[in-house]
């Protein structure tokens, strides 16, 4: 075993960098540009469509990168993992970790006018808890939460039905971001189409498939931890646009249509410099994305046949090939921006014969025409849906990849590509043997989220968490342990006890960290925030 170094994302470096020079589309000067005040900065995502803006109501990457504009979380954590101040002063835990304290800045308002203080954070953990709100990430995250006490405006206490020593890292996400109690009030419909925050932006309209339109909030108290000033954005607004098709996104903004797109092509990324672009590479913390192999159903119920499988993937060439040295192979099932992430690279070593040998070992030993392999006449068969929204083209290449590596030691893997909707609807009828699930929150009890057997039950919404269906009482007890301390050194400890255990099952293949990465052209002082690397344009400024 051995533990991951501490790899800091870059966005600071990046945000830094864009501060001094600025940076302009159409390989134009970033160093003569200045900064303006003023005007609107255009957004284009590869990002599926949220169907709903409030970020409790589900709880997926969407709506986390764009709610970021709009609503604002308790606390941050910085660059070291650090826990710091954002709507809340303070958190601190009793004795026996069953309460947590919590001390909320004064003064500040919801751009409707109503005030945030001790009612709006019982008003929105309420709201996360309440089933009718159908919340998976965010529900999650307070579900230990059994009381909210509003001691006064500044004030609230939350008791706990069991310690949770994650519970700051876990309010400082944005699907339990702060919303108007007024807003919510209004019932989903209305606050799907435009949550009310604290934040920079206001949704002022939303066209759907096409844009949603953000205006500054000129009443902006500044509260977030990285804000460069006091008061309001730089910036009149921002449109964010829905392009799905990487190509296009690229000519928009190479052609000074748009100013920042999300999820370039890596030959794009190769080439960003060289263009006059600014590349801002921030991956995602808490889990690595991986493949998950289904354990509760044939074939991956026998360990052998999951170690085959880890053994015949050999996904390295395809990484280096596929992603131009912008990605790096990860052998943690946490992200590399994860203190206490794990690497175990020798168990998932390219081993062919091996693989062969526990397919034989299981039984599997007859063949098919086709060369797929079989056992009591049942084909080796593994379903793979794969979601076109999450995936990038690279990403869903590498599987295609891993496909015909698998099928030359007798496995058929069927790739599925499918819209969000439909992948979501495959996990929860189980139609999969194997699945690429990407989970982004915040800190290492990620762990517990996805592979405790309690997450084989779904959240509220019906989405599941622990796509493996692992279920192994250690890893349960171990992993209740790490919730229930807040000793740094026990934590990291537990949490590498729990590594060893998921990494030994070969249920999971790790791939390498979620890709978050971002081609920027004529703006500066953007940030990525370190809870879930998403962009903020609170400090950033046109120089075109």
């Amino acid at each position: 075993m051995r533990l991951l170094p501490r790899v800091l994302s870059i966005s600071a470096a990046a945000a830094a960098a864009l501060l001094i020079a600025g940076c302009s589309a159409g390989g134009g000067s970033a160093a003569t540009a200045e900064p303006e005040d003023g005007g609107t900065l255009v957004y284009a995502t590869g990002d599926a469509e949220p169907t709903c803006l409030d970020p409790h109501v589900g709880g997926n990457w969407p709506q986390a990168i764009l709610s970021a504009q709009y609503l604002e979380p308790l606390f941050g954590r910085d660059a070291d993992g650090e826990i710091v101040p954002w709507l809340a002063e303070s958190g601190t835990p009793s004795d026996d970790g069953l309460t947590w304290s919590i001390t909320l800045k004064s003064g500040i308002e919801f751009t409707d006018g109503t005030p945030f203080d001790g009612d709006a954070v019982k008003a929105n953990i309420e709201h996360l808890q309440d089933p009718d709100t159908a919340s998976s990430t965010g529900y999650l995250a307070v579900e230990q939460i059994s009381d909210v006490e509003v001691v006064d405006a500044t004030h609230v206490d939350l008791h706990l039905s069991t310690p949770k020593s994650a519970l700051l890292e876990v309010l400082s996400q944005p699907w339990n971001a702060m919303e108007s109690p007024a807003g919510i009030a209004r019932g989903q419909e209305e606050n799907c189409q435009a949550p009310i925050g604290t934040g920079p932006f206001v949704v002022e309209d939303w066209v759907p498939q096409q844009q949603v339109d953000l205006v500054r909030n000129d009443d902006y108290a500044g509260s977030a931890p990285f804000a460069d000033r006091d008061g309001a954005a730089h910036l009149d607004g921002i449109t964010w646009r829905f392009i799905p098709d990487a190509a296009t996104r690229q000519a928009a903004l190479a052609s000074g249509e748009v100013d920042v797109i999300d999820n370039p092509l890596p030959s794009d990324i190769v080439q960003a410099s060289a263009q006059g672009l600014e590349h801002i590479d921030a991956p995602r913390q808490a889990a690595s994305n991986r493949l998950e192999l289904n354990t509760a159903q044939a074939p991956f119920d026998d360990a052998g046949v999951r170690e085959a499988f880890i053994r015949a993937a050999d996904p390295d060439p395809g990484i280096e090939a596929l992603f131009q040295g912008t990605a790096e192979r990860s052998y943690s099932v946490l992200s590399s921006l994860e203190p206490f992430a794990v690497s175990e690279p020798d168990l998932f070593a390219t081993d062919v014969d091996e693989a062969n040998r526990l397919l034989d070992e299981a039984g599997w030993t007859d063949r098919d025409d086709d060369g797929t392999r079989m056992k009591d006449g049942e084909r080796l068969t593994v379903r793979f849906p794969v979601s076109t929204s999450q995936s990038t083209a690279a990403e869903q290449s590498l599987f295609e990849q891993i496909q015909a590596n698998e099928a030359g030691v007798g496995f058929d893997v069927e790739i599925s590509p499918v819209d969000l909707s439909s992948w979501y609807g495959a996990l929860a009828a189980h139609e999969y043997e194997v699945v690429s699930a990407p989970y982004t929150m915040v800190g290492p009890d990620v762990l517990r989220i996805v592979y405790s057997s309690e997450s084989i039950e779904p959240a509220p919404s019906g989405y599941f968490a622990n796509n493996a269906q692992i279920s192994i009482p250690e890893l349960d007890d171990v992993l209740d342990q790490a919730l229930a301390t807040t000793d740094f050194d026990a934590r990291r400890d537990l949490y590498a006890q729990a590594q060893e255990i998921i990494l030994g099952t070969y249920a999971v293949l790790p791939l390498y960290d979620q890709q978050n990465h971002f081609l920027v052209g004529g703006v500066t002082g953007i940030e990525t925030l370190d809870t879930v690397s998403v962009p903020s344009f609170l400090n950033a400024q046109l120089t075109e």
